[in-house]
């Protein structure tokens, strides 16, 4: 079966599913393999709940002929989307990074939306099989694209920015994050330059902070569209306060009539994210008004820095994800906070390999810098960080600790890896 002829069946059942519980009128299915499942095993029920047809790679699948066989449904999907793409003259940003990519791509989507109708990556489906359904989302509706790309191995970016085939590209920062399968930092840096080195080769253009030196040694020989957060650059920034939220001025074109916003993003560090969805708007020609509502308008969501009044506390919940580079960020910013008494809950940082003992040890030596009241720690990884603060198994230990001798009067920082589950403490705070 030809990638043209599978695309045919598409145009007339724009909707793509891998889910067998989600299966809409004229829809296809595409039967998808993991380590603990099968979707060859739910083709026919795909049809019988509503799905036109199923794509699988096993024969034993097809017992319809609205079933179609492929060598790769994994691989059919990617070609399908790549495929779509190509048919939608509109531009397409792609956007990666070690931290804030999430929150960078729907700051620019807000912005963009105040002129646009905007496809944006939803969540965080920004992997081998996100990307590709995210494509597939695309409508003759649709002015420009926005999406995310996210890996933790190198050749990842690769193989993503062949499907998405960007005409921009924008790399928020690069850090110390997935080491266990990067290998190295190193590796980080040169997997998510990938996305420079395809638009290199295609005559893209990219969005950069011009303060970060290692963006810019990667980025030679491209075309640069320039922001930053010192003077100097036609576009840059600055936070004007953070209490809690960030509160932030840019300037354009040399001009000294700034613009500014109050946003509901807590942390400094999210002035970087900022300046990237301003640039991106001043791009294509949103106006400095409309940018301004659009950063107003934005408020974070699934557990990204979110400010919550319990009432025993006030809590910072930043427990999405953690890694070396953001762990230093959020603690420099709350060490800036303006509160009268200060706990962090700090999960630990996953998927670092050879590198976690000594990153977990230099984490428990800034937490000690920092002299906040009172300090709790969550993970096995910690026991070999040898800290004398004290150390919980998992989110559910710590609850139990909570029952006992329940925190009051605190501003509280919450921040770790998705995998420690720290979000289930807050009703407990």
């Amino acid at each position: 079966m030809t990638i043209e002829f599978l695309y045919s069946l598409y145009r007339a059942n724009p909707v793509v599913t891998t889910d067998s519980r989600n299966c809409p009128k004229k829809s296809i299915f595409i039967a998808l393999k993991g380590e603990n499942f099968n979707g060859n095993r739910f083709a026919k029920q795909a049809l019988d709940l509503g799905c036109s047809y199923a794509v699988v790679d096993e024969p034993d699948a097809v017992t319809d002929e609205r079933i179609l066989l492929v060598d790769d449904c994994l691989k059919t999907l990617q070609n399908l989307a790549s495929y779509h793409r190509h048919q939608c003259k509109i531009p397409v940003i792609g956007i990666t990074g070690t931290n804030g990519k999430t929150t960078t791509k729907e700051l620019m989507a807000s912005v963009l939306s105040k002129k646009y109708n905007v496809l944006y990556t939803q969540g965080n489906l920004n992997n081998h099989i996100g990307v590709p359904l995210t494509l597939l989302r695309l409508n003759a509706g649709h002015d420009i694209a926005v999406i995310e790309m996210g890996a933790n191995h190198p050749g990842e970016i690769k193989e993503l920015v062949e499907i998405v085939d960007p005409d921009y590209g924008l790399i928020t920062n690069v850090g110390k994050a997935h080491l266990e399968g990067f290998g190295s930092f190193e590796g980080v840096i040169k997997t998510k330059g990938e996305l420079y080195d395809f638009l290199r080769a295609k005559g893209g253009k990219i969005f950069i902070n011009m303060e970060n030196p290692y963006l810019r040694s990667i980025a030679k020989g491209l075309y640069h569209i320039k922001y930053a957060t010192q003077p100097g650059y036609e576009l840059w920034g600055e936070a004007l306060s953070c209490s809690p939220f960030l509160k932030l001025r840019w300037f354009t074109d040399y001009s000294d009539t700034p613009n500014e916003a109050q946003t509901n993003l807590i942390g400094s560090y999210n002035l970087e994210n900022a300046m990237a969805a301003i640039c991106v708007g001043r791009e294509f020609e949103v106006g400095n008004d409309l940018i301004r509502q659009a950063l107003e308008e934005y408020v974070p969501s699934n557990n990204r820095s979110q400010l919550k009044q319990t009432e025993q506390n006030t809590v910072i919940i930043d427990a999405y994800n953690a890694n070396p580079t953001s762990m230093a960020a959020a603690l420099k910013n709350f060490q800036q906070y303006d509160a009268s008494r200060k706990a962090v809950i700090l999960g630990s940082m996953k998927e670092l390999g050879s590198q976690s003992e000594e990153e977990h040890r230099k984490l428990t030596f800034k937490i000690a810098e920092s002299n906040f009241d009172r300090v709790f720690l969550i993970g096995t990884e910690f026991h070999l960080a040898y800290s004398d603060y004290p150390i919980f198994e998992n989110a559910e230990a710590f609850t139990d600790y909570l029952k006992e001798q329940p925190l009051q009067g605190y501003t509280i920082l919450i921040k770790g890896s998705r995998g420690n589950q720290l979000e289930s403490i807050v009703p407990f705070l």
